[in-house]
């Protein structure tokens, strides 16, 4: 049963519900499933494959998100991510076991291109669960993690690019649009002009998952907001935001503007909905009425007073139910929302379940 008080606070987001008709997102109980951003595609399928040779859940996820973490290409996560305002690349991730209720998690992290790995080290050898900074990089090499430079030339020309259009009145010429780098017009492709422009562009990769046996695990890394301060730590590293499992329930994690979960705590929101007997979709639906209902800065804000940032998330159940939702309906590279969704049926992407129609503009 639905207690009172859940019934009550979804009612009070009743006016944002019209904006929620949107496709299919909603699986049927298939388990193993794993589902995630994305950019996860193929980790999922790895994922699902670890788990149904036996691998615990949390292994199989972190295997997956591995993938994505070494692939250069991918300028969101690990090795070969945007950089920060510095130039300097540091990641966040997190991991949450369902079985044994444990977590680990490491930020701003230099030189380690496999955080999740280290967040898993972080769970079973130490009694904490967040390592920052300078002690979480001595904490990876001491347990033998190789320090590498992660900053790609790729990288480092789409953030070069970017400081040399931060001001017409600084000492960087601005150059000439019809000769721009390769790899510079391969990510304003992949990731969209306002990238550079504007200071909520980010990328992250998140995968929940269930076995067969009903176990949950969810693993999210990044590097993080393009571009950001440094030091700067988001939603991804964070238990109860970025990522969160209860075996008992289901897991759930996000991508996007992570000061926006912060202030929600949206993976905990979203499996204390399932909780209450939403599903995964609609749990998902929830967390991103919250952010509507409660983002007030102007600044962040459309014509129409909606969030104009993109955050999605995505959840699975312990029955093997799985589902996800966007804030918007388009990307900001003008494609379609999409997620990743492994299961008995194969990996493919399905469409998104959105609050909002269009792309987000300021």
């Amino acid at each position: 049963m639905v207690s009172r008080r859940l019934f009550l606070s979804s009612a009070a987001l009743a006016p944002f519900a019209h904006a929620a008709g949107a496709p299919a997102g909603t699986g049927g109980g298939d388990r193993p499933v794993v589902v995630g951003s994305s950019n996860g595609l193929k980790a999922a399928e790895l994922a699902l494959a670890r788990m149904q040779a036996g691998v615990d859940p949390l292994d199989a996820v972190i295997a997956g998100v591995n993938l994505v973490e070494d692939d250069p290409n991918d300028m969101s996560v690990g090795y070969g991510g945007i950089p920060n305002e510095d130039g300097v690349v540091q990641l966040d991730a997190c991991v949450m076991h369902g079985p044994t209720a444990r977590a680990g998690a490491v930020a701003s992290l230099e030189g380690i291109k496999n955080p999740s790995k280290v967040a898993k080290a972080v769970m079973e050898t130490t009694d904490h669960i967040l390592l920052v900074g300078p002690g979480a990089r001595r904490f990876a090499e001491m347990n033998g993690f190789p320090v590498e430079n992660l900053l790609t030339d790729k990288a480092r020309k789409v953030w070069l690019y970017w400081k040399q259009n931060l001001s017409a009145k600084d000492k960087w010429l601005e150059p000439d649009a019809a000769k721009l780098d390769p790899a510079v017009q391969e990510f304003i492709r992949d990731y969209g002009r306002d990238s550079f422009r504007d200071p909520r562009s980010h990328g992250t990769v998140h995968l929940s998952a269930c076995d067969g046996r009903g176990d949950l695990a969810g693993c999210t890394s990044t590097s993080g907001l393009f571009f950001k301060m440094p030091g700067r730590v988001g939603d991804s590293p964070i238990i109860g935001a970025g990522c969160f499992v209860d075996n008992a329930v289901g897991s759930a994690g996000s991508t996007g503007r992570g000061e926006a979960n912060l202030l929600i705590s949206g993976g905990h929101l979203i499996v204390e909905r399932m909780r209450a007997g939403r599903s995964p979709k609609d749990a998902c639906l929830d967390a991103l009425r919250r952010i509507a209902e409660t983002t007030k800065e102007k600044r962040l804000l459309d014509d129409r007073g909606r969030p104009a940032f993109p955050i999605s998330f995505y959840a699975v159940s312990k029955s093997g139910a799985y589902g996800m939702a966007t804030m918007w309906s388009t990307r900001p590279s003008g494609k379609p929302a999409q997620f990743a969704v492994a299961d008995a049926r194969g990996a493919r992407l399905e469409a998104a379940a959105f609050l909002y129609e269009g792309m987000a503009t300021i």
